[in-house]
């Protein structure tokens, strides 16, 4: 990075970096009185970084770096995250898992839309929701957005929920191990399929088990995968609709390159081309880039948006969100995942 990057991202690099030191902190603190992280620092810097976002918005000059830690970092922590994945663990739950995730998320979205319509919300809004629910959150908004033609307040209140929204499924996800015996394999599936973002499904999962994290996150990006077919036939209909929708695709736009990494590295996990004194330094590495991240998203986190939009908007998120659940369950419960 050179001296004008450094200009240009530094204060807001730090600022991420410092929430994410507290958070560290935090949770050795907690270790130290109780014994272990029931809050691990991935969720704390979530807390921290929406708790200084709620009481104090970063002036223009942190901007750039917040932007750069929440995507660039958060893009190279995945990537190598891939380096501690094995596609063994998938194997073993089988390939109806794999047709599982892709009948959850068309479910989902016609569900989701369905819940939306009958709340009387736009059209187009009701898309963006249904979508965001049920594959990837703000990603999957800001893809769907310019092939529907949805305007600024529509995406603005979408995705003000879903960031809302993602921070507390992070947080409670886990209290569905205790309430329905969930094991280490089947909370992986479920986060996997529920949770919004990548990160986030480390942030729900890291504190529950690393076998849950690793298939967690190995759903997860299955199911973002997804995006690509609904953008596709989202910009069929709309062309068909006249909605004036561009038809134009790229394969990095529908295909992310942090994906693509990540699956690169983890089938040279899978058929052991990375070396053990690697390994023992990426996955850490992979950690701390993600806990600077965490930060970053919590700091684009603003609760007063709950008093900026309507009542509809909020109940159609929220059952969207809970049928998700509920569909998640039953295909893990229908599979007979163990």
């Amino acid at each position: 990075m050179n001296g004008t990057r450094i200009v240009r991202f530094g204060p807001g690099l730090a600022l991420c970096a410092a929430i994410a030191a507290g958070a560290v902190a935090l949770q050795t603190l907690e270790e130290h009185w109780t014994g272990r992280p029931y809050l691990e620092a991935l969720v704390i810097a979530i807390l921290l970084g929406t708790a200084v976002r709620t009481f104090w918005t970063p002036g223009e000059r942190f901007i750039p770096g917040i932007a750069f830690s929440a995507k660039t970092l958060l893009e190279i922590a995945v990537v190598m995250l891939g380096a501690s994945i094995s596609f063994q663990a998938v194997a073993e739950a089988g390939w109806g898992l794999l047709i599982g995730i892709a009948l959850v998320v068309a479910i989902a979205i016609a569900a989701s839309y369905g819940l939306c319509r009958a709340l009387r919300l736009p059209r187009k809004m009701a898309v963006l929701v249904a979508c965001g629910n049920s594959i990837c959150g703000n990603s999957a908004i800001a893809a769907v957005a310019p092939v529907i033609g949805a305007t600024a307040q529509d995406i603005a209140s979408s995705i003000a929920f879903t960031a809302i929204l993602g921070v507390i499924v992070v947080l409670g996800l886990p209290l569905f191990v205790p309430l329905l015996d969930l094991s280490a394999t089947q909370y992986g599936v479920l986060a996997g399929l529920t949770v919004y973002a990548v990160p986030q499904v480390l942030a729900a999962t890291v504190p529950v088990s690393a076998l849950s994290a690793q298939l967690g996150t190995l759903v997860k990006l299955v199911r973002v995968l997804m995006l690509g077919p609904v953008v596709i036939a989202l910009s069929i209909v709309a062309g068909r609709r006249g909605a004036g929708a561009s038809a134009s695709f790229s394969f990095n736009r529908l295909v992310p390159w942090f994906i693509l990494g990540f699956l690169a590295l983890a089938a040279l996990r899978s058929w052991g081309f990375i070396p053990e004194a690697v390994l023992r330094w990426v996955t850490p590495g992979a950690t701390i880039l993600t806990v600077v991240s965490m930060a970053a998203l919590g700091l684009g986190v603003n609760v007063r948006v709950l008093g900026r939009v309507g009542g509809r908007v909020t109940a159609s998120v929220t059952l969207s969100l809970i049928v998700l659940i509920l569909i998640s369950i039953a295909l893990i419960r229908l599979l007979g995942i163990a």
